[in-house]
């Protein structure tokens, strides 16, 4: 009986080892679902004489995307809106965490901000966009403004929640043993809202991007948006699906960076 009690832990460590390898096992799911997608995707248009002005096949949209960034430079396009979506972006987290730690932390420093922030968070930004063009002007100025604003609030409020969930006993140890306030919201308080701030990140960027893109395509005659109305007014469905391609890999590639930069801030937060 006494032989049969290793036995039995090993087999409990596998299956509570099994969630992690089966993680593991399932990467590669999304690509292939997105390759069974695309084939049915040209299947469908071919099979059923779609005219391409509606929908064109995939194959035809990769190569209507590489000519435009061989020769018509949408590289170019495509790094402006970048420069454009992460300049606001950065301002956004840089204002959002600081002022978000400071609000979840000081409870008069959040009575006087929370009307604010109640009253600007449900204003479309895009409706402010006349005015940020009156007061900066048509350029890249007021694009990035526009970015920040529409992604502070997001950053913002997940920065409080994430504050405000830190474990109070923990900041009192912590004061007990003599540690400063810089101290405390660095070593304890930042620590534990790093969950929450990280999905305040991951939506802002999502916001950031629509933002921009959308912003673009009613002000810029330079970016993705721009790019989107000149193909739509001329009726060039396949660039049109060649831009939002591209935005779909931008998408992609950020989210991936994002859960890897998770990951290593996580493994610092551990320790």
């Amino acid at each position: 009986m006494t032989r049969d009690k290793p036995d039995q832990a090993v087999n409990a460590f596998d299956e509570s080892d099994a969630p992690v390898r089966l993680r593991d096992e399932y990467w590669f799911y999304g690509p292939v679902a997105m390759v069974l997608f695309l084939l049915a995707w040209e299947a469908a248009v071919t099979w059923s004489d779609i005219p391409e002005l509606f929908l064109p096949r995939p194959s035809l949209i990769v190569v209507t995307l590489y000519d435009m960034i061989v020769r018509k430079g949408l590289l170019i396009d495509l790094a402006v809106t970048l420069y454009r979506i992460f300049a606001g972006f950065f301002l956004a987290a840089a204002v959002g965490i600081t002022l978000g730690i400071l609000m979840g932390t000081s409870r008069r420093l959040y009575a006087i901000c929370d009307i604010f922030i109640a009253a600007i968070y449900p204003i479309p930004k895009i409706s402010l966009l006349p005015l940020i063009v009156i007061w900066l002007g048509s350029g890249n100025m007021s694009l990035v403004v526009l970015s920040a604003l529409a992604s502070v609030f997001p950053i913002l409020v997940n920065t409080i929640v994430g504050v405000r969930q830190c474990d109070e006993g923990l900041i009192l140890a912590a004061r007990d043993l003599g540690a400063t306030r810089g101290q405390i919201q660095r070593k304890v308080v930042l620590p534990a809202a790093i969950p929450s701030i990280f999905a305040g990140l991951r939506l802002a960027l999502g916001i950031s991007i629509i933002m921009i893109v959308a912003a673009e395509m009613q002000l810029s005659k330079y970016g993705i948006g721009a790019r989107l109305t000149q193909a739509g007014s001329v009726l060039e469905t396949g660039q049109v699906f060649a831009m939002l391609i591209l935005l779909a890999i931008v998408g992609i590639v950020l989210t991936k960076a994002q859960d890897s930069l998770d990951r290593i801030v996580g493994r610092w937060r551990t320790r």
